[in-house]
């Protein structure tokens, strides 16, 4: 199976990287020097037979100086390794991260239009559609604009300005919002360095919010050469950081999106295609009488959705009790166990541990996972990304004539176990701002 790695018709030197999982288990790995993360990451996906959708990631994580990224796809891992010099504690991360390249599937959700104009032909006036085209066109002159924190060379203080991004570099406006080239006047450029989140911007910095980034010189240096900034909110951040990683990068980034997709229909056409079925091609159907109906009413839609699902969950069978071994399915009361195998249910984390963990695999619409409630010890919490925040939504059981149900909208919609709970909303936003789109697992090497 190909890899991408070098054909072994040829010389090169190998070297040993070491990789950690969030757990803080590590592989060590004897790679080629030229190695890029992507190969990398393709070699953990083979090795622990992960699904590979596009969203693995390796992370470079510097916590002397609070820093990590993600590493783009085609860097070289010991080209990043080389730069680290004497920080020993620095490492790499194997990680998921469904942000990764979603910005060229939803522009909107990373570029706000209050944040970014486009000085063209078009007047400043451009399709949606085209928002990334911009930024990839060497011809169309997109930026960013808006006010961050900046930190002041060799101060604690933090100061409130204008900035405006643009291809040559970021600038700043000594007067107001002026964007007046007199006005506007050079900060730093981006070309030699690479973009990183602050991980502990208010503890090490005294950063005024906890959306802190910064932009950090190739060469090997401390804190010292490190331009610091920090957002008012998520949404700011990620359209700052990803623009800047677009006009770094530009088609590189495309094709790196674009690579593995390509890959994958070459291959399938010398093997059998996956399954693939699309949420939007799911129809409710009436089979009751003797032809076969769709149902478009929403409600009733619903109504038979949850019915269906209550009578699939009593007449199926077996499940595994906490022990793993099959037990016939009660209609008295849920099954408690059975969603502890599951890899979006992690127990009894905290709500911080939950935003964490949410967060390290990206801000984006239906990134989830259910753990175990701290306040009620008979109740569970959907702790759910939309709109680049977290939301968390207590799951509590109800009885009636003697059976228990799981719920989150107050009785209105329930479920026998939390797997159906799951899978419902998976296909149905019901009372969630969107639908359950990606689980939130614990990765292991």
């Amino acid at each position: 199976m190909s890899m991408g790695l070098l054909p072994l018709c040829k010389s090169f030197t190998t070297v040993v990287i070491k990789v950690y999982s969030e757990d803080d288990t590590s592989k060590a790995l004897e790679v080629p020097n030229d190695i890029i993360a992507q190969d990398v990451c393709q070699l953990f996906v083979l090795k622990n037979h992960y699904i590979d959708d596009h969203c693995w990631t390796l992370l470079e994580h510097l916590p002397l100086i609070g820093l990590e990224r993600i590493i783009e796809d085609h860097e070289l891992v010991i080209e990043v390794q080389s730069r680290w010099g004497m920080e020993t504690d620095s490492r790499l991360y194997f990680r998921k991260n469904y942000a990764k390249y979603e910005f060229f599937k939803n522009p909107l959700q990373f570029f706000p239009e209050h944040m970014v104009s486009v000085s063209s032909e078009t007047n400043g006036i451009i399709m949606h559609s085209q928002l990334i085209q911009t930024f990839l066109n060497s011809s169309t002159c997109p930026e960013v604009h808006g006010y961050l924190y900046a930190k002041e060379q060799g101060k604690k203080s933090w100061k409130k300005i204008y900035f405006v991004l643009r291809r040559s570099g970021l600038y700043f406006s000594t007067k107001g919002t002026s964007k007046e080239p007199r006005h506007l006047q050079f900060f730093s450029e981006f070309s030699d360095g690479e973009v990183y989140m602050l991980i502990t911007g208010k503890k090490m910095y005294g950063a005024p919010s906890s959306y802190g980034f910064c932009i950090k010189p190739n060469k090997s240096g401390g804190a010292r050469d490190l331009k610091l900034f920090c957002a008012d909110d998520e949404e700011s951040r990620t359209c700052w950081v990803t623009a800047i990683r677009l006009f770094k990068y530009g088609v590189q980034l495309y094709q790196n999106y674009i690579s593995p997709h390509q890959s994958r229909s070459i291959s399938s056409q010398n093997a059998s295609p996956m399954r693939s079925v699309s949420e939007n091609s799911l129809v409710a159907m009436d089979f009751s009488g003797h032809k076969g109906r769709v149902i478009e009413n929403p409600t009733e839609a619903l109504s038979v959705a949850v019915e269906e699902g209550l009578a699939w969950r009593r007449k199926s069978c077996l499940r595994l009790n906490a022990h793993g071994s099959p037990t016939a399915s009660q209609s008295t009361a849920p099954n408690i166990a059975i969603h502890r195998s599951q890899p979006w249910f992690h127990h009894k984390i905290t709500r911080e541990e939950a935003q964490r963990l949410i967060a390290q695999q990206g801000l984006i619409d239906g990134v989830f996972l259910l753990r175990d409630s701290q306040s009620n010890p008979k109740a569970f919490v959907l702790s759910l990304s939309h709109g680049q925040k977290i939301k968390h939504i207590q799951i509590v059981t109800l009885e009636e004539n003697g059976e228990l149900f799981f719920t989150l909208d107050d009785g209105h919609t329930r479920f026998t176990d939390l797997i159906q709970l799951v899978e419902f909303y998976q296909l149905n936003k019901g009372v969630l701002p969107c639908k359950l789109k990606h689980h939130c697992g614990r990765i292991t090497l």
